[in-house]
């Protein structure tokens, strides 16, 4: 009875990435705003009242191509935080920001998926929130360590200009969701750098660089460790 029930599930595991795929594939070709759960059931043989048992409406397809990619991505940048001694904060923060413009180049249409031009009529679900979150967490966390151990500069409040009280409640909640215990003026300028990543990859993988910085290789490159500087992260001192 048990081997027949973990065969059963693993069939339905196997179908479910078979339709993931198949979805994954339309992407590619025809963008996620018109993802068809119909075209992917014919894509694997199936009909398509099969596949709505699978995933009920297109957006449950949709939502779920969606937390593959923020998955992927954020453990492509867990592993490359992890091959980089803790202390290295620097070293740690080039590597996640080379390996997200990694991902982003190997998987150009999933990126487009979670950070392009929204699909229209979807709305995208809390089971998102999670998974899209496992990048800044990394980024934070690693800034967070920094600051503890003297490897990140608290920057002088009094100095520079004034956050105002909006910007202030909303970098309080930021704070709290993925960088508990960073300083406020450390962790707003980790969120400049942060939404500058993602705007440079954005740029390179959209074409918005040809004629200008294109290969970006050299730009992409001195600009982390320019965003480093604005967060205040000092140099390992065995590099």
């Amino acid at each position: 009875m048990n081997a027949g029930v973990t065969a059963r599930e693993l069939a339905r595991a196997n179908l479910t990435q078979a339709i993931r795929d198949a979805a994954r594939g339309q992407l590619a070709v025809q963008g996620a705003g018109h993802l068809s759960v119909r075209a992917v059931a014919r894509e694997i043989g199936m009909v398509s009242s099969a596949v709505y048992r699978y995933f009920p409406t297109r957006d449950d397809l949709l939502t779920a191509l969606i937390v593959d990619a923020y998955n992927a991505l954020g453990a492509a940048v867990e592993r490359a935080d992890a091959g980089v001694e803790p202390d290295d904060v620097r070293g740690r923060w080039r590597a996640m920001c080379h390996a997200v413009r990694a991902w982003a180049v190997g998987h150009p249409h999933e990126y487009g998926l979670i950070f392009g031009s929204p699909v229209p009529d979807y709305r995208a679900p809390q089971d998102t929130v999670g998974p899209a979150a496992r990048v800044p967490i990394a980024l934070f966390a690693a800034v967070h360590h920094g600051v503890s151990i003297g490897a990140v500069l608290v920057a002088d409040s009094s100095r520079g200009p004034a956050v105002p009280a909006a910007l202030s409640a909303q970098m309080a909640v930021v704070i709290a969701e993925v960088a508990p215990g960073v300083p406020e003026t450390v962790a707003l300028r980790a969120a400049i750098a942060w939404t500058q990543l993602f705007g440079m990859v954005t740029f390179e993988l959209f074409g918005q660089l040809v004629g200008t910085m294109d290969p970006a290789d050299d730009f992409f490159a001195t600009s982390v460790d320019l965003m480093a500087e604005l967060v205040g992260i000092r140099p390992h001192p065995t590099r």
